[in-house]
């Protein structure tokens, strides 16, 4: 079966302005997030990718747009089933506001039973996502061949489910994964179980250097940023 490598999208300006941007319009790279979409090709240089998948939303798109004008010939697919999670009334609001939510410590500690108002639950993300992946890596396989490697571009919470679907984690695990904007993280998928070969790969160690103030509140007090996080500075 193919392996699978899941792009997180570069870093978008609802991160850096610290709001929950879920699937509201018009949320793009922001300067930094553009740099390491530019990045990307260069990351993925000698790697032969069979296809390409991202979400539909416009930072996943901007993310791929250099690796597509590096390599003419990849086919892009829009796959809503990798689509960012449905935050519902949460979209659109600031971090720091939804920290005193009732519902964050179900997101923090309990995922699994977390359902946004408007939107959808953590477990229907995660059911779709892992959908879509297998129906991909059927059809990779099938016309690629069992050793293709292809490429998905998608979003924080939802590489983080499909890691802990590969560890074999519950679901109420997930929370302890890190996955940093336009991170690499790698599957490989073999008939009797997936191998998580890559996690989170930046090649940036910054993020490990003293600083004054932690680069994410939510980090210093020990809950995961819904949605992902912003990255190193």
């Amino acid at each position: 079966m193919p392996t699978l490598i899941l792009v997180r999208h570069g870093r978008s300006t609802a991160n850096t302005a610290g709001v929950l941007a879920g699937r509201i319009p018009g949320v793009g790279l922001d300067e930094r997030g553009a740099a390491q979409a530019a990045a990307l090709p260069a990351r993925l240089d000698g790697i032969e990718l069979a296809l390409a998948v991202t979400s539909p939303l416009q930072r996943c798109r901007e993310t791929l747009a250099p690796l597509l004008a590096a390599r003419p010939g990849l086919e892009l697919h829009t796959e809503d089933g990798v689509n960012e999670c449905d935050y519902g009334d949460w979209s659109g609001r600031k971090l720091a506001e939804l920290k005193d939510e009732p519902l964050m410590e179900i997101v923090q500690q309990h995922p699994s039973a977390a359902a946004f108002p408007g939107g959808e639950s953590m477990r229907a993300m995660a059911a779709r996502a892992g959908e879509a992946v297998r129906t991909w890596n059927a059809r990779v396989g099938e016309e690629h061949g069992p050793d293709a490697t292809y490429l998905m571009c998608s979003h924080g919470d939802l590489i983080k489910a499909l890691v802990a679907d590969a560890l074999g984690l519950h679901l109420d695990q997930f929370q302890r994964i890190s996955v940093e904007p336009c991170s690499v993280t790698a599957i490989r998928y073999t008939r009797l179980r997936p191998f998580l070969v890559r996690l989170g790969d930046t090649g940036d160690l910054s993020a490990f250097l003293p600083r004054e103030t932690p680069a994410d509140e939510a980090a210093a007090d020990g809950d995961a940023a819904v949605g992902g996080g912003a990255g190193t500075p």
